[in-house]
């Protein structure tokens, strides 16, 4: 309940339920702006067709940043 005239409480972008979620066009949308501003390429996996460029980039990335949730050792 709210009183007439009461301020409306504070908005967030951390609100959840407040927005729908992302489209695929506007994630390639962010990915492409990420790239064209601060060259961040943001590639996802499963997108990369060549086996041993996939491979070089999960490596690099579990290097830098650790294994993925989930992630299974591959026999280590």
């Amino acid at each position: 309940m709210t009183l007439s005239g009461a301020p409306r409480p504070p908005r967030s972008s951390l609100d959840r339920g407040t927005r729908s979620p992302t489209s695929d066009a506007e994630l390639s949308a962010m990915r492409a702006a990420a790239w064209h501003r601060h060259g961040v390429a943001a590639l996802a996996i499963h997108d990369i067709a060549d086996p041993w460029l996939r491979q070089a980039v999960i490596n690099e990335a579990t290097r830098r940043w650790g294994p993925r949730n989930g992630e299974e050792d591959n026999g280590r």
